[in-house]
């Protein structure tokens, strides 16, 4: 008998992902664990399969399951899972003034503690054809309305809130990457490594709105800086780009503010009057981030190694 736990004990997390099918949402989640009680309860002879919360898979019979209550949510994770209702935030971004100045990208980097080589939100160097000219493209989560990122957590990490931003608990999390593989733009990113914390940073009260402090083994993406929004301010992105490229607000009061000249206008007006659109609409996932068309371009075009070649600090 001990020589068998052995062995469903070294169970890799690669036979957990294929028996994934035959886990209930409810057990991964731990909503109930082995029982303590000195009674020997009446086995069934069935054997159902439990993920513990050190990551091993195990097999044990539902009599000997005990439910107990969930653990109580810290203030920060409760507040950050309700979100701020009464709002639906939304990011349009104009390509047009996208000169890779890449600020937005330091700012975020900043604010949730990630390495120079980790984004939430990355530029992008396209070409549409061979006959058009190239042009940046900065890419966040898009915090869709339909997404299919948090259909596939099994164990309720990541979540929409009711004012539409998309976040994770790496509370929760259980680095499973079954989000990563769901989300068809490659917005989401592993933790493969333990971030540099003292020991007074690594006990700070996690803060699921600024995804702070980081975890390895987790996922972390782009938030639309949700602490930020709390306080009624813009996000780091937006905030600290130069060329006004971000506008961000809420479609419920159709309207967005421009980070960099404070102007704020329509929503529908600005998304009607300059064609904008949102990134491969047709996988019907409802995208919050709109993009408005390259055109009449503030900048020339300089390609990536030049500029990283005048900056050689931007480099990640």
């Amino acid at each position: 008998m001990k020589k068998e736990n052995n062995k469903k004990k070294n169970d890799t997390r690669r036979s957990f992902l294929k028996n994934s099918a035959l886990l209930g949402a409810g057990a991964i989640a731990g909503a109930g664990v082995l029982s303590s009680c000195s009674g020997k309860p009446e086995l069934t002879g069935e054997k159902v399969k439990l993920l513990t919360a050190t990551g091993e898979l195990v097999e044990v019979d539902p009599a000997q399951i005990k439910h107990v209550r969930k653990e109580k949510l810290t203030e920060l994770q409760e507040r950050g899972r309700e979100g701020l209702v009464g709002h639906h935030w939304t990011m349009v971004i104009d390509l047009a003034k996208c000169k890779n100045a890449r600020k937005c990208m330091t700012a975020c980097q900043g604010a949730h503690e990630l390495l120079p080589n980790q984004h939430h939100i990355n530029v992008l160097q396209m070409q549409d054809s061979k006959s058009t000219a190239p042009y940046y493209m900065p890419k966040p989560c898009f915090h869709c309305d339909n997404p299919p990122c948090t259909k596939v957590c099994p164990v309720n990490a990541t979540f929409k809130r009711k004012d539409g931003i998309v976040l994770i608990d790496n509370e929760r999390c259980i680095g499973c990457r079954f989000c990563v593989a769901a989300c068809p733009f490659s917005s989401r990113m592993f933790q493969w490594f333990e971030p540099d914390y003292t020991e007074e940073q690594k006990n700070r009260i996690y803060d699921i709105e600024l995804n702070v402090p980081q975890k390895m083994g987790t996922i972390t993406k782009c938030v639309f800086s949700a602490d930020k929004l709390r306080k009624g301010q813009l996000p780091y992105c937006v905030s600290a780009c130069p060329n006004g490229v971000y506008w961000f607000g809420d479609k419920m009061e159709d309207a967005v503010t421009n980070g960099t000249t404070k102007e704020t206008r329509k929503f529908s007006e600005l998304i009607k009057e300059n064609a904008g659109y949102t990134y491969f609409e047709d996988l019907g996932t409802k995208p919050q981030v709109y993009y408005l068309p390259p055109k009449n371009r503030l900048f020339e075009y300089e390609p990536v190694n030049k500029i990283l070649e005048d900056h050689p600090e931007d480099k990640s």
